[in-house]
């Protein structure tokens, strides 16, 4: 069946969902607005400004792989249910946008106004790279998006939102001056970021990183050949100690690069999803500081 008849037939059964069994909620007596996100990373942050105020939730389970993410119809009821809808758009949801235009919920893009990075190679060459939130710099653009998008939903409670913006940003930055500093100390040839997705391009941008990764993004799923060699040739050429891969799509390609190369595997980094609460990341902040020790340690041959 064809994408836009799959989606038809998605969001008429939504709406007999909906008639039958009303509205889904794990505190059906909690009133307050319900601000759904379309990832664990963008629930954090809101949740962060938010404070006591708001509900936040996200469409996207913990360990789910963003990009090619497929909404159910349990998905497009709750999107039709909710107050607000947060993304974070420059492409990396697709898959919602298909159907959140024509939904009356209020709708705020959280990277509007982030300085962009086009993805430099391969089938997205010359698009934008999605992925603005690894950037503590660019987080903070998007806790001022979100202050203003839930003032504009509860202004009774926007001084509030305001405070935890800026107390949040405040975190923000000292988190991006630790991982500055950290990374700072690497020497040249360790200055090379080599990961499985193109998802390092504004942290590295802010830490003097040089970026080679496989894919752009991870809608490819599977490293070409080409792709390999390229990374092969790369790690070689720059003497690069350690590469790495991101947790929610697999190592196999990346660890062909460790065999053909002097390079180890540095471990597996964070970037589309948090963890569970007792694992490596269960916030948007242990996010950054996981990533960073883990490339620090890859590099340098240390233990993160």
């Amino acid at each position: 069946m064809p994408k836009f008849l799959r989606l038809a037939a998605a969001l008429a059964l939504s709406a007999l969902l909906a008639g039958c069994a009303g509205t889904p909620s794990s505190a059906p007596d909690d009133d307050r607005p319900v601000v759904l996100t379309t990832f664990t990373v963008l629930q954090d942050i809101a949740q962060n400004v938010a404070g006591e105020h708001v509900r936040v939730e996200s469409i996207t389970k913990i360990g789910a792989e963003i990009h090619g993410y497929e909404p159910t119809p349990g998905d497009i009821r709750r999107a039709s249910d909710a107050d607000l809808i947060l993304d974070n758009g420059l492409g990396l949801e697709a898959w919602f946008e298909r159907f959140v235009a024509d939904l009356d919920v209020p709708h705020v893009v959280v990277s509007d106004g982030v300085d962009v990075i086009p993805i430099a190679e391969d089938a997205y060459a010359g698009l934008a790279n999605p992925h603005a939130w690894m950037s503590p710099v660019n987080a903070q653009i998007y806790v001022d998006n979100i202050v203003r998008a839930l003032s504009a939903l509860d202004p009774e409670n926007a001084s509030d939102f305001a405070a935890n913006g800026d107390a949040y940003r405040a975190e923000l930055q000292a988190v991006n001056d630790e991982l500055v500093a950290e990374l700072d100390t690497l020497p040249a040839n360790e200055r090379a970021l080599v990961t499985c997705e193109g998802a390092f391009s504004y942290l590295a941008r802010d830490t003097g990183l040089t970026e080679q990764y496989l894919w752009g993004v991870n809608a490819e799923q599977q490293a070409t050949p080409q792709q390999i060699a390229r990374t092969i040739e790369f790690v070689d050429e720059n003497q690069v100690p350690a590469v790495f891969c991101e947790s929610t799509v697999s190592d196999k390609p990346m660890q062909q690069v460790v065999q053909a190369t002097d390079a180890a595997f540095g471990g597996v980094l964070y970037v589309d999803s948090l963890s569970e609460e007792d694992g490596p990341v269960p916030t948007y902040l242990d996010l950054l500081r996981h990533d960073a020790a883990v490339i620090l340690a890859g590099l340098t041959g240390g233990e993160g």
